[in-house]
């Protein structure tokens, strides 16, 4: 994404220049604290400092915004969770993703919790396509996790009857009860004491 602001129409003709990334950030943060269901049009408005036309032409409407905000969290604020596939053993990899969940989710300059894991509880309905949507990312984090841990098997990191599968269950079952707790007022130090008690549990 270009950092230059961009140029849209406001509704009476007049050009208005807002700078893209500041308005998605914006925008993110919104979806964060209320949820896809519980963010309205004028919330998004009144928190990006542009008004419905101007939204509408830079960013189409409420859930292609959602969709873009959700690139840019994955890019951003959940990075953490791509880079710590690269750890070179599977604890490490388990041990930086449920640190990662701990410092983003008590993190003061953002709202309590994940954005993701809000997102999906506040879509009841399971053939919302948001809903539909952000439970195929959860199944693509899942994959990625499971595969990581195969090749620990295979490189001997792992024992080898070990369950890949049901080592990426738990480390992402971990993570989201990590972020209701963060969302509903746990500390730093509870939910660090949760890390510990679940690496307890790892495979020797």
């Amino acid at each position: 994404m270009s950092m230059k602001p961009e140029k849209t129409t406001a509704a009476m003709g007049r050009p208005r220049e807002f700078n893209i990334d500041d308005a998605l950030d914006r925008a993110m943060h919104v979806f964060w604290r209320k949820g896809y269901l519980g963010t309205s049009l004028s919330d998004l408005t009144e928190a990006m400092g542009i008004n419905r036309p101007s939204l509408y032409a830079a960013f189409g409407n409420k859930e292609s915004l959602f969709r873009k905000v959700l690139e840019r969290y994955a890019d951003g604020p959940s990075v953490y969770l791509r880079e710590a596939l690269k750890e070179p053993t599977a604890r490490a990899v388990a041990e930086r993703m449920m640190h990662g969940v701990v410092d983003l989710g008590t993190d003061s300059r953002n709202p309590p919790g994940c954005l993701w894991v809000h997102g999906t509880l506040s879509c009841g309905d399971p053939q919302d396509p948001i809903r539909q949507e952000l439970s195929a990312y959860r199944a693509s984090s899942e994959t990625a996790l499971r595969q990581r841990f195969e090749q620990a098997i295979s490189e001997g990191d792992l024992p080898a009857d070990s369950d890949p599968a049901a080592l990426a269950r738990f480390v992402l079952t971990i993570n989201c009860g990590m972020s209701v707790l963060a969302a509903t007022g746990a500390t730093r130090a509870e939910l660090l004491r949760v890390v510990e008690t679940a690496l307890q549990a790892w495979p020797k």
